[in-house]
């Protein structure tokens, strides 16, 4: 069979590990940290960037990088309380599982490396490889006691022609309508290829205008910047809407690309590429940052909310060139 969908033990850490023979593309996912694909490799090149050498560093001291699954809120809350439902919901600092920004801010949710997802299948053959996990959310109180709306995720990565789905559902168990502010946060690179010399190209209409502390202030401007960009003396921390659902989010230099596709549901998307790393973020967004608050404030009128016992479920999409 091309594909192949397996459990492995790597330093002592389960592992599930998907490989397209075909064009010699591999995935790794660490289930007990956040269930993030936290390695891609073609031809032996890596596609993701992370900060570590091995999977037991990352396990003792996690930081950002991979893959990882931001949610219940993606990236940050202008303060430590939000508004759903028309109801303000106060985030506990002393639960100790928030996590702030530079400006004491809530950043990137409760579950970034979240140990609790099970893998509930496995699949392999001559079509796809493919693992399923699941995050019962609703069964952890201290989550709950920052986010009470009872829900379920399931993630499926599936590697096809040596594309990477990652497909995401939400399944609301509550009683009320649950809004929807989840994101990736991918961490791409090109090796062997200088930072400077990467170009960038960005399938947006709008650009969303941010206050000092990077939060937006629900103003838009259209987004004309020429395609595509040159990262040379250039850095992004950006966060972008009207998305072309048929364009992709790319970086591409020496030869290679890495591309991002968003589906529909992913409705903003963020870029972050600071100066000096050797890494960019496309990152696919259900809502932009600070929405529940923007939406209650009238700015931002595309949350999307799960109706009672309802399911949200989105795709996104990751190949490369080159490789």
């Amino acid at each position: 069979m091309n594909y192949t969908a397996e459990r492995q033990i790597i330093d002592g850490i389960e592992a599930v590990y998907l490989a397209d023979r075909r064009v010699q593309a591999e995935v790794w996912i660490a289930p007990s940290i956040g269930n993030n694909a936290y390695e891609m490799k073609v031809k032996g090149q890596r596609v993701f960037w992370s900060p570590y050498r091995t999977l037991a560093e990352w396990k003792a001291k996690p930081a950002m990088g991979g893959n990882p699954f931001l949610a219940p809120w993606a990236n940050r809350i202008d303060q430590t309380a939000y508004w759903v439902n028309g109801k303000k919901y106060l985030l506990n600092p002393d639960l100790k599982n928030l996590r702030l920004d530079n400006f004491g801010q809530p950043i990137h949710g409760l579950v970034v490396y979240a140990p609790h997802w099970q893998v509930v299948s496995l699949t392999s053959g001559e079509e796809a490889s493919a693992v399923t996990s699941r995050l019962e959310f609703w069964r952890y109180p201290d989550w709950m006691a920052q986010f009470p709306f009872a829900h379920n995720y399931e993630m499926t990565h599936r590697l096809k022609d040596g594309v990477l789905e990652v497909e995401t559902v939400i399944e609301n168990l509550a009683t009320e309508p649950m809004p929807v502010s989840v994101a990736y946060h991918g961490y791409f690179t090109l090796p062997g290829v200088p930072h400077d010399s990467w170009r960038v190209r960005i399938p947006a209409r709008e650009h969303i205008e941010l206050t000092r502390t990077l939060v937006p202030t629900g103003e838009r401007t259209a987004f004309t910047m020429a395609q595509p960009v040159e990262l040379e003396g250039r850095q992004f921390d950006d966060v972008f809407a009207g998305l072309d659902s048929r364009g992709e989010f790319s970086v591409e230099g020496g030869g290679k690309k890495i591309a991002a596709r968003f589906g529909e549901k992913f409705r903003a998307g963020v870029v972050y590429a600071p100066q000096g790393r050797d890494f960019i973020c496309f990152e696919p967004m259900s809502a932009i940052t600070n929405a529940f608050n923007l939406a209650h404030a009238g700015k931002y009128p595309e949350l999307q909310k799960i109706a009672p016992s309802g399911r949200w479920r989105e795709s996104y999409w990751i190949r490369t060139e080159g490789y």
